[in-house]
């Protein structure tokens, strides 16, 4: 576990993870496309405070959502459908969790980068269907005008440093011969509105940019940059947005 993913575990980073976006409705109707076999049962890893694992629950027969942060687990426990009779919640990391399959799909968001893939997917292989796919989920907003404004005040303060825009999770995940790729799809852009101050600490929500890697007065600093980024762009402290987001998925399989 590196410095950066280990800000997940702060309860400030928790808190702000409920100012990023939604998951378009679309994503969980092609999640459930993806369901072959029974029992429909799926296995939501890196889960942090349920963004897919609490509106898919309603859906399927059951879903584990497992993460290594309680402070996420936690915050996910509270907020809508967190109590959901078919959501289990439990604070592990991936390759020593308790596991209850067969599950026939495996969902992972943006947090798949922080996990040991080996490891991962040797744990998770045993347990999963004949059919069973791992559908990897990014999502977020998309063609932001103010992005040559804003990308400098982040630079300023990331503690990610060497960040390779092109580094694709999924490319490398198939490329150590984890994964056999076999569909990809985006969503149907959506539009979504946000305060200033909800946007800023949807940035403080990633491992990167959060509040406590920053002393108080960089951390104001911060907020006031990114804030006059945005300016130009708000109407009555509101910013108008465009959600995207974009599955991957295929047969996770056991390295070697």
């Amino acid at each position: 576990m590196t410095e950066l993913a280990a800000t997940f575990q702060q309860e400030a980073v928790a808190e702000a993870y409920q100012h990023r976006p939604p998951y378009p409705d679309e994503v969980f109707d092609r999640l459930e496309e993806l369901i072959a076999d029974e029992p429909r049962r799926v296995l939501d890893i890196g889960a942090g405070e349920g963004a897919i694992a609490r509106p898919l629950a309603p859906r399927v027969e059951h879903i584990d959502a497992i993460d290594f942060s309680a402070p996420m687990v936690a915050a996910g426990k509270q907020r809508p459908g967190g109590d959901h009779p078919n959501l289990t919640w439990q604070v592990n990391p991936i390759e020593t969790a308790d596991l209850d399959g067969p599950y026939a799909l495996v969902t992972a968001g943006a947090s798949i980068h922080w996990m040991p893939w080996e490891q991962t997917f040797a744990r998770i292989v045993p347990h999963l269907t004949p059919n069973a796919q791992l559908v990897v989920i990014e999502h977020g907003p998309v063609d932001e005008p103010w992005t040559a404004e804003l990308i400098p005040v982040i630079e300023r303060h990331s503690r990610k440093q060497n960040y390779d825009s092109k580094f694709n999770v999924v490319d490398a995940i198939v490329e150590r011969g984890l994964l056999d790729l076999t569909g990809t799809a985006r969503t149907t852009r959506v539009e979504y509105r946000q305060t200033v101050a909800d946007y800023i600490e949807r940035l403080h929500s990633t491992s990167s940019l959060a509040r406590d890697l920053m002393p108080a007065d960089e951390a104001a600093a911060f907020d006031a940059g990114v804030a006059e980024a945005l300016r130009p762009y708000a109407k009555d402290g509101v910013l108008d947005l465009t959600i995207q987001a974009e599955l991957s998925w295929g047969r996770p399989k056991i390295a070697g």
